[in-house]
């Protein structure tokens, strides 16, 4: 069977893992990339492989020969490359934030709707092979109903005063930093998980280093780069480092998350637990192996990732035995190869449900993140309103 042909958009960080996933698959090829320049392009394709570069991404949207496009481009530019893909007639996969606020994340959802193509947003951590366990033994009654929720995510690479990065630019990576970037992610997790929506927070935020020192040059994302002998220079900050969340979910139970760029130690530590009526269950990302099972009248359990211990409906998450830990990379991986089944089986995104995050996923949380902006500037609870119709 004839190879997918996939272009990517962007090279930073997060791009090459894209490609890395994508070529886990064996079905799928990366064809061609984009960059800012002809320059660049080039170079980037020559250190990954890729036989194709583009100095412009509407160049590559032209190039028939590319089935589908992944946006892996800072916050600021994903609402106008994602409506350039859709318009092109090709598949989507999407970083997010889908877009810079609900109300353009509406317009793409409704324009991939209507384009009839797939649309994915990089939802990742729902793909853990224990989180889908997780999700199929809720569903099955295991934790009976679902009460409480309640975690964090938090992160140390800006805890010192000259870490500096394009997503603290409002004009760059948005209004909103911690909530958007990582609290997004916990709040499509825990969604999933529990598969209850968030319909309403209160929300606290906070600039911890209100004005930070910026290398006179470029630092990559999370680099390991000296600090010694560069120059710098002191810009504002006006985003936040740090957020804590009051949730309510639709059928009333309640939760509470925070989020943090600068907690010292913890590098990406998603995690949660749910209290349920019967037992509790806690994952954290760090750890992603391990599910602790909580219980009242008989000891606790730590439940290893196991193939052979796994629900039904969550073992095609699982790839290797037992003590083969899987992780961050296997969750990516999972995420494309549902996404490019789906592609692959001919499936109709207006028909079929998808087994991966997709534009109504991306507008669900940009409606979030929204309301948290809201709560925190108006100080009450704030309604979640993810209806696109009434966006439009």
């Amino acid at each position: 069977m004839e190879k997918i042909k996939v272009g990517v958009i962007g090279t930073g960080f997060i791009g090459p893992t894209h490609i890395e996933a994508i070529r886990r698959l064996g079905f799928v090829e990366v064809v061609a990339l984009a960059e800012t320049s002809q320059e660049q392009a080039e170079k980037k394709a020559v250190e990954l492989g890729i036989p194709k570069a583009y100095g412009d991404y509407r160049e590559m949207l032209r190039d028939s020969e590319i089935q589908v496009v992944h946006n892996c481009t800072p916050n600021h530019v994903h609402f106008v490359i994602n409506k350039e893909i859709l318009l092109a007639g090709k598949h989507v996969i999407s970083e997010k934030p889908l877009a810079m606020n609900s109300k353009e994340s509406a317009e793409l959802l409704a324009l991939a709707q209507k384009q009839g193509v797939v649309h994915g947003v990089n939802f990742n951590y729902r793909q853990h092979a224990s989180v889908q366990n997780l999700r199929a033994k809720i569903a099955t009654g295991d934790l009976g109903k679902v009460n409480l929720v309640h975690g964090s995510y938090l992160q140390d690479w800006l805890l010192y005063e000259t870490d500096f990065n394009w997503r603290l630019a409002p004009e760059v990576g948005g209004k909103s930093r911690a909530v958007a970037d990582i609290g997004s992610h916990w709040c499509d997790t825990v969604q999933f998980v529990t598969g209850k929506k968030i319909v309403e927070v209160f929300a606290d935020l906070a600039t911890v280093i209100p004005v930070r020192k910026k290398a006179i040059g470029s630092v990559a994302t999370f680099s390991t780069q000296s600090t010694e002998d560069v120059e710098y220079e002191d810009v504002s900050i006006n985003t936040e480092d740090y957020a804590s969340v009051l949730v309510r979910f639709e059928d009333g139970s309640r939760g509470v998350f925070t989020v943090s760029q600068v907690s010292a130690g913890r590098k990406n530590r998603l995690s949660f637990e749910i209290n349920g009526s019967k037992s509790s269950a806690y994952w954290n990302q760090e750890e992603p192996e391990k599910l602790w099972m909580g219980h009242r009248d008989k000891p606790n359990e730590i439940l290893l990732a196991d193939p052979a211990l796994f629900s039904p409906e969550a073992k095609s998450a699982i790839h290797h035995p037992g003590g083969h830990n899987e992780g961050w990379p296997d969750a990516l991986k999972n995420m494309m190869l549902n996404v490019y089944t789906f592609i692959r089986e001919g499936k109709d995104p207006l028909q079929d449900k998808p087994n991966f995050a997709t534009f109504e996923d991306g507008h669900t949380s940009m409606a979030i993140t929204d309301a948290i902006l809201e709560s925190h500037e108006q100080q009450k609870w704030v309604k979640v309103r993810a209806n696109k119709e009434a966006l439009l």
